[in-house]
């Protein structure tokens, strides 16, 4: 299957912005083409205000005009979360999401309007990434600004899933801002690597690592209908051997939630 244009949502993002260099990176694969509200970031981001499409994912129209001809949807949107106020001495920060910021309006309704206007232009693969921690209702991020995000990602991962469009769904570990391309990463489900890390390793992952896979993802008959969790060795571990075969590595992975 040949993927070559690609609207990312998402684009002016820390893992969105990643992903969309990555496809900039390779014009003979891709006609990478960015989703985003703010002119402003995505010129303060990459220079220009080119190569963008700007519009609100809440806009079933805009989602529309954006994916006209594309093969492949990436979601990178998501619901973020901002400190109320720095927190006295002793006590835990509070946080809270911004008005039509929260995740139900974003990770939800705004991912399910995605997934329809892509249904819609008939694109040839989605790629959504979304977190670990989805099977656990009492999670601790579904406590941040009582947002629950988490069941909120869930349940627009079922509906893509049951929407009949060829889908990945890349669960991430947490999300670091390291070089990418240097760690051994480990692919698992239901979120056995949060229950039981291999080895006792750290859950998390590389942002770097995360737009790569999203990238090799694209058009890989190995990732098709696909739904997994993923996190990283620690870059000095010696028992770790750098993935390079990404196709050996979804081919590890099954379908389904």
């Amino acid at each position: 299957m040949t993927i070559k244009k690609v609207l990312v949502t998402g684009a002016t993002g820390r893992t969105g912005s990643l992903v969309l260099k990555k496809l900039w990176q390779r014009p003979d694969e891709f006609q990478g083409i960015g989703f985003a509200r703010s002119q402003e970031k995505a010129k303060e981001l990459f220079g220009s205000t080119e190569g963008f499409f700007y519009g609100d994912i809440n806009d079933q129209s805009s989602l529309e005009s954006a994916l006209e001809d594309c093969d492949a949807l990436v979601i990178l949107t998501s619901a973020t979360p901002k400190m109320k106020a720095p927190p006295q001495s002793g006590q835990r920060p509070e946080f809270e999401f911004a008005p039509g910021g929260y995740p139900e309006k974003v990770d939800w309704l705004g991912q399910k309007n995605q997934i329809d206007a892509a249904k819609k232009a008939q694109v040839k693969q989605v790629v959504l990434v979304g977190s670990m921690g989805g099977t656990n209702p009492n999670h601790p991020l579904n406590s941040i600004g009582n947002g629950n995000i988490l069941i909120w990602k869930r349940k627009a991962e079922e509906y893509l899933i049951h929407s009949g469009l060829p889908y990945t769904i890349i669960r991430a570990g947490g999300l670091l801002n390291e070089v990418g391309g240097k760690r051994e990463l480990v692919v698992a489900k239901n979120d056995t690597l949060l229950t039981n890390p291999p080895n006792g390793i750290a859950t998390s992952i590389p942002r770097e690592d995360v737009a790569e896979l999203v990238v090799q993802a694209l058009g890989c008959s190995e990732a098709l209908n696909k739904a997994f969790d993923v996190i990283s060795k620690p870059e000095n571990d010696p028992s770790a051997i750098l993935t390079s075969d990404f196709k050996g590595l979804f081919a590890k992975t099954t379908s389904g939630l």
